[in-house]
Formats: C-alpha cells, structure tokens, sequence
C-alpha cells in the first residue's frame, strides 16, 4: 500500500504563496493534488504522470506548479498569487495509470491518499 503524508499547510494572505509537500512511499505513475471545502466533492487541481506531463485545473493555471523529487521520493504542490477561493484543505493522491484531463474531475480512480492539510487564504 503506497503512503502519503502531506505538510506544509498553514495560513497566507492573498497574494501570497505556500508550498506544500507530499512525502510518499513510492511514486505511482501519476501522482496529483486535490483540494476540498466542506459541503463540496473534491476537486482536482494537478496531477503529474510518470512522463513528466503536468495537467492543471484551469484555475490555477499560471499560478501553481506540481513537482516531484524522485531522490526525497517528495511531491511538491507550489502555489503562488493565492486567492481566497483557494482555500481548502488540500490531499495528495495517486493511481497507478497515466492521468489524462479528464482525471482531475476523478477522484475516485484515485486509490491512495494522504491525510490532508489545510490551507487559508484571506
């Protein structure tokens, strides 16, 4: 079973940035972020295939960036020019089959998870 533990979670103002960290066990051929606010399903934001393609949710184009350090076995999730709408608590994922742009609007073929971390914006 692969292991995600998520960090680097916490409080910006708008405008700001974060980074967020995954540390996984092992990566599987596409690794991803989603985020969730209470009331709502879980959205995606990026993922990241094993070929090195990256695939971002159209609103955060421009203004987060996924990474992955296979040495520290570390996905990064980058966010910059945070907005209060990006406030969420955000999960690490991954499933072992290439990501298209229609899985981001699929969490659920997403087997592993990490714990979550929350992000605030404001």
């Amino acid at each position: 079973h692969v292991q995600l533990v998520e960090c680097g979670g916490g409080w910006a103002e708008a405008g700001g940035s974060l980074r967020l960290s995954c540390v996984v066990s092992e990566f599987t051929d596409c690794m991803g972020w989603f985020r969730q606010v209470p009331g709502k399903s879980r959205e995606g934001v990026a993922v990241i295939n094993v070929n090195g393609r990256k695939i971002y949710v159209g609103s955060v184009k421009g203004r987060f960036t996924i990474s992955k350090d296979a040495e520290n076995n570390t996905l990064y999730l980058q966010m910059d020019s945070l907005r209060p709408e990006d406030t969420a608590t955000y999960y690490c994922a991954g499933r072992g089959a290439v990501c298209s742009d229609y899985s981001l609007s699929r969490a659920d073929v997403f087997p592993h998870w990490g714990q979550g971390t929350q992000v605030t914006v404001s």
